[in-house]
């Protein structure tokens, strides 16, 4: 593994600095890739690309600060994204050591996710080991492919495609590509995971990827593209699939204890550790409250982040989604911390609850990072239908499955086409809060602009985006350091 990692610090140091000499020799891998556990090796070093990606976990963060349901404390440069101040540089987040939690990490992790999936794909294939394994692995590797891609072309639109390991510096630089050619890639990549991956059981290796899991990134990359048949083909082939199903309570989801029995709804995860060996993240010391005080979310808490009031206001009383939010916590005294103490910044904190473990380590949790989850699924199997078909009786079975776990009764009958995924998209907000998802809901159908502004409180009482902030600008370092890497044209 070694020889792995200082072949590829090699060629990304050659390719992300501008050289003023000529490189004579390079370090490559001729002595690996030759045995199964080299190649059990090799995928895990690629799923590793995860784990620093949801670290921060900037995936979360810079996206779910700029939508309309949480919001962080002013401090270390996170308002930045909450009020579309930040630059090409992410000047504030450098100067601040918080690039983890920018899109920087974002576009580092997911280049370093793909640069080792292709190792994989182009060396595994040819060792001699068990082949059931061997063709899972490379279909591993072709989802994490798929799924950086993805990632990285909904933060940012047109990005490199990166489908060859870099070998020299001559195959390690490549230009943008157009937003639809990257799905291309991301939808070939999923084609051939598909065929190579095994269907979900309880005995997989949690967090590795599987033939579902494939399959509802599929749909949920076709929703993006605004493919809409494919997008509902992929979520309909999970759902008759029988592997995933809704948790019959919403708060087991998320429930650290109850993790491998409610993987039935959480198709693929961040698997955070508390322990070593393991990743985890800081998402659960930030939503917690300040000073460690709140038993139930873990034993270190930072009051850093907090729902808006007017999110909490949205729900419907008898929505069982509302109790992962809450406007009191118990502290470490067995005292009841009244909604105005719960933060010096506003005496409206609302807290999420998504990301509790009382049994933390101190600030590593074991709670994990839902990613694809079947109710996500569902929702997605709604809106293609929708966009195909308007308010047709399937679109309506699709949410009001969600809508019945939560407690609430069937959608309104027999809305328009354009009231139906209205209310489907604020049906996302209140199902998928706080996941990472709703900034690109809003961005994907171009609302952010109309929606965003109202999204304010005392805290921030003014937020204005412009158009150019519908993708995050490509890091302006690696524009320096690559010049087939082109800004994005709003950002130049």
């Amino acid at each position: 593994m070694k020889k792995i990692l200082i072949s590829l610090s090699l060629v990304l140091a050659l390719s992300a600095c501008e050289l003023q000499e000529t490189p004579y020799s390079s370090i490559f891998t001729e002595n690996f890739y030759k045995t199964a556990g080299d190649a059990e090796a090799a995928i895990t070093s690629a799923y590793a690309a995860i784990g620093d990606l949801y670290n921060g976990p900037a995936p979360l963060m810079d996206s779910d600060f700029s939508a309309d349901q949480v919001y962080p404390r002013p401090v270390v440069a996170r308002n930045t994204y909450t009020l579309f101040t930040y630059d090409p540089a992410y000047s504030a987040a450098v100067s601040f050591t918080r690039s983890f939690e920018s899109p920087i990490q974002t576009w580092l992790s997911c280049y370093k996710g793909i640069e080792k999936s292709n190792w994989v794909i182009e060396k595994v294939p040819a060792i001699a080991m068990d082949t059931k394994r061997r063709d899972e692995i490379v279909g591993e590797a072709l989802f994490l492919r798929a799924y950086f891609h993805w990632m990285l072309t909904k933060n940012f639109g047109d990005v490199l495609i990166k489908t060859t390991a870099s070998t020299s510096l001559e195959n390690a630089v490549v230009k943008k590509s157009p937003k639809a050619d990257v799905y291309k890639q991301i939808f070939a990549d999923l084609d051939k995971a598909v065929g190579l991956l095994p269907s979900y059981s309880a005995t997989l290796v949690k967090g590795r990827a599987f033939k579902e899991a494939a399959i509802a990134l599929h749909a949920k990359a076709a929703l993006y593209a605004e493919d809409w048949a494919l997008a509902l083909q992929k979520a309909q082939a999970v759902i008759t699939s029988g592997k995933h199903s809704l948790m019959p309570d919403i708060k087991d989801v998320f429930n650290v204890t109850k993790e491998d029995a409610a993987r039935v709804e959480n198709i693929f995860a961040f698997e955070a550790e508390s322990t070593t060996p393991g990743r985890s993240s800081q998402i659960m010391g930030l939503y917690a409250p300040v000073n460690s005080a709140a038993v139930e979310y873990g034993k270190t808490g930072f009051g850093s982040i907090f729902a808006y009031q007017s999110f909490f206001n949205s729900f419907d009383p008898k929505d069982k989604r509302r109790g992962l939010l809450d406007t009191t916590y118990l502290n470490t005294q067995g005292k009841i911390v009244s909604q105005k103490d719960i933060t010096p910044i506003t005496k409206q904190g609302v807290l999420v609850k998504k990301y509790q473990d009382a049994n933390s380590v101190g600030a590593n949790h074991a709670v994990n990072i839902q990613l694809l989850r079947y109710a996500d699924i569902l929702l997605i199997a709604a809106e293609a239908e929708a966009r195909l078909n308007g308010g047709s009786a399937a679109a309506y079975g699709y949410i009001n499955q969600v809508r019945k776990r939560a407690g609430l009764a069937d959608l309104t009958a027999g809305l328009s086409k354009d009231a139906f995924i209205a209310a489907l998209l604020q049906e996302r907000s209140w199902e998928l809060f706080a996941e990472g998802d709703r900034w690109h809901d809003l961005t994907r159908t171009n609302t952010f602009m109309t929606v965003i502004p109202k999204a304010v409180n005392d805290v921030y009482p003014v937020r204005t985006p412009s158009p150019k902030h519908r993708y995050f600008p490509i890091p302006q370092d690696e524009i320096n350091a690559n010049p087939g890497v082109e800004q994005n044209p709003d950002w130049k």
